[in-house]
């Protein structure tokens, strides 16, 4: 497979010597823009009675309640919308213009330099991340073929130059009109190896990139889970 390094456009655009031009960091961290503002909701958390109080009292929350629910409504629409798989949660990020479902049981954690992450806290390696550069291309096959940019991100980006990388799979499809990449490849450390996937595409003036993985002596039990992880990421325009 080709090199991003040996495309001279993508390297000037992507992975400029410093890695300043984007704000891209060395050492498998992208800076992030800002964390981004997430909701979870689901049904139970709204109530709108209560039989233990008086008229007044009722009335008052029936209000509370009605305001909040329209305000999370207007908020939360696409993860009202998203969250249909059994077994899963969504996230819908207003402001920067992701969604994503994440398995059920996963914990927020808050990591300098990720917009957001979610991990399994008996499982570390089990997680997802989302992380946004600013970019002035606008569309991710600006950048170079699949195989291209996701062997370029991995070797640069999204693991430490310690470990041993190897790109498992990397492709191209298309979404309401929208290209993503997405592509499977492995982190070997001293003493455990990460079975990853994760897609990239560019929009409102940003590349995203989303990463969920596991251990790879727990890889075809939670492979499923992962693929519908990356397979729900959705950007749309703010």
């Amino acid at each position: 497979m080709a090199s991003l390094q040996n495309s001279p456009a993508i390297h000037r655009t992507l992975f400029p010597n410093s890695f300043s031009q984007l704000g891209l960091q060395k050492h498998g961290q992208f800076r992030c823009c800002r964390r981004g503002v997430s909701l979870l909701v689901r049904a139970e958390q709204v109530s709108t009675t209560n039989r233990e109080d008086g008229p007044g009292r009722r009335q008052v929350l029936a209000v509370g309640a009605i305001g909040s629910w329209v305000s999370l409504v207007n908020q939360t629409s696409i993860s009202f919308a998203a969250e249909t798989k059994k077994g899963f949660l969504a996230v819908m990020d207003k402001k920067d213009g992701y969604s994503f479902l994440y398995p059920f049981g996963w914990q927020e954690v808050v990591i300098d330099g990720q917009d957001k992450v979610f991990k399994d806290v008996i499982e570390p390696l089990e997680s997802v991340s989302v992380n946004m550069i600013p970019t002035v291309k606008q569309d991710i096959r600006e950048l170079g073929s699949p195989q291209e940019v996701a062997e370029a991100l991995i070797k640069k980006v999204l693991a430490p130059p310690s470990q041993k990388t190897k790109l498992v799979e990397a492709v191209e499809h298309d979404v309401d009109g929208k290209a993503y990449y997405t592509f499977e490849f492995t982190v070997q450390a001293a003493n455990f190896t990460r079975h990853a996937l994760s897609a990239i595409t560019i929009g409102n003036g940003k590349f995203y990139t989303v990463t969920t993985g596991a251990n790879e002596r727990r890889w075809e039990k939670m492979k499923d889970k992962l693929h519908t992880v990356i397979d729900s990421f959705q950007i749309f325009n703010v």
